[in-house]
């Protein structure tokens, strides 16, 4: 006997709409890096209580502590890049806070597709 998850028509909605958000935010990523992820970051905190008590949510929460876990290592990488001594290090961090940015972003399309909760 399988198992089969049916959606209605509004977690599909917000599913989708979750499912764009990853995929401007990963754009952003890339092109910018995370510079103009602030576009989706405000649209996670407008979509984010209207899927309150669906897997959905999770994955608005997963974007947004993405970003802003990010932007904090990005910080303490100019920080050390504005010093000589430390900017190897500060390189290190940024380069660190990247991968990790780049490992949410696919570890939340991959549970988002497979219709899984964001891990928490």
């Amino acid at each position: 006997m399988s198992q089969e998850l049916i959606l209605d028509g509004r977690l599909e909605s917000a599913k989708t709409t979750a499912w764009w958000l990853y995929v401007v935010h990963a754009v952003s990523f890339v092109f910018s890096l995370g510079a103009f992820s602030i576009v989706p970051l405000i649209l996670n905190y407008m979509q984010r209580p209207g899927t309150e008590g669906t897997f959905v949510h999770s994955h608005h929460s997963w974007m947004i502590r993405s970003y802003w876990w990010y932007i904090f290592w990005v910080v303490v990488a100019w920080a050390f890049i504005g010093t000589f001594i430390g900017a190897p290090v500060g390189i290190l961090i940024w380069i660190c806070a990247w991968l990790w940015k780049a490992y949410r972003l696919i570890v939340g399309v991959t549970r988002i597709n497979r219709n899984e909760p964001a891990p928490l």
